[in-house]
């Protein structure tokens, strides 16, 4: 009996300690938890983490190989505040068929941001096309999806380089100028509706990109936290490449482009995007007449996200059944 006591009391302390170690690393970092999600959810995907000097800038992006190393390279180029993470969920729906390719892109998560440096549309899309250059194979024909602010770098990138990119998709998809809504409107006023200094803001950032709030990352105390200082320290940046994809004459560049868009196009969008509103799919289409449209419902801004099966399943018929114009 008492030697049970003693394991069963041994036990105990180790649990304590090992409690203790943890809330000190979350103490130190609070970070912890959400990266520790991401990393997890990035690993179901069986994506690994590559980085590559392009020019001037480290890219950070994660690879995932297909099983037929002539399958398509399908390369995710995310939103503006958004990061390479936003695609998991798309990711572990197309792991194996594709081979994978996820970025930050320069200025954004993990990669380099250069003081002082461009990271509007067209700067970006020249950027883009160096990466694409970087990683592609022979074989294996590329195909570009773009989600919001990444939606308009890629319109430029796939008008400017039909010889890298084989197919694109364009998904709630900035660049051209879309029935006013309160976003909008915002960012016509000079503000960035997407600004987070608070508790409260942080929810509306969330409750303004997601339609469904079961679909929204769970960001629990000290990580939110941790989140709302980190994002309060990213605001001038944010503000900088708002003025230029927002403000500037090059807004609408994206939209002016894609009518030299003649590879395959997939245009998707959430009905009830609160972001970038649907009528640019309209826009959009009528600058790529070859474009498959695909409406989703019950979902916002982040569809990748919210409907990965449904997107999934677009971009697998964009593949297999996309024609050129």
């Amino acid at each position: 009996m008492a030697l049970r006591l003693t394991r069963t009391r041994t036990v105990a302390l180790v649990a304590a300690v090992l409690v203790c170690v943890l809330a000190v690393w979350i103490w130190r970092d609070p970070m912890v938890p959400l990266r520790n999600g991401m990393a997890v959810q990035g690993w179901w995907a069986g994506l690994v983490e590559r980085r590559v000097v392009v020019d001037d800038h480290r890219w950070a992006y994660d690879e995932r190989e297909a099983k037929d190393p002539t399958a398509p390279t399908v390369v995710m180029v995310h939103g503006f505040t958004g990061s390479k993470e936003n695609w998991y969920p798309l990711a572990a729906r197309l792991r194996d068929r594709y081979r994978l390719v996820i970025p930050d892109l320069p200025g954004w998560g993990e990669s380099q941001r250069i003081d002082g440096a461009d990271y509007g549309f067209k700067a970006q899309a020249a950027r883009l096309a160096d990466f694409l250059r970087a990683i592609r194979r022979d074989g294996s024909p590329i195909v570009l999806l773009g989600h919001s602010m990444g939606g308009g770098i890629v319109a430029i990138t796939a008008a400017e380089h039909p010889e890298l990119v084989a197919r694109v998709a364009l998904i709630d998809a900035a660049g051209v100028r879309f029935n006013d809504n309160a976003f909008g409107i915002e960012v016509l006023e000079g503000q960035n509706p997407f600004a987070v200094h608070d508790a409260t803001s942080l929810q509306r950032y969330l409750d303004t990109v997601f339609h469904d709030r079961a679909a929204q990352p769970a960001i629990p105390w000290p990580a939110s936290k941790a989140v709302i200082d980190w994002r309060i320290a990213q605001a001038p940046f944010e503000q900088r490449v708002l003025d230029r994809i927002g403000r500037s004459d090059e807004r609408f560049l994206p939209g002016e482009r894609a009518a030299s868009i003649r590879q395959p196009t997939l245009l998707l969008w959430c009905r009830q995007d609160r972001v970038i509103d649907p009528s640019a799919m309209a826009l959009y289409a009528k600058q790529i007449p070859q474009a498959i449209q695909v409406s989703l419902d019950g979902c916002g801004h982040m569809s990748i996200m919210e409907k990965p099966d449904d997107v999934a399943a677009a971009v697998a018929q964009l593949i297999q059944r996309g024609a050129s114009r």
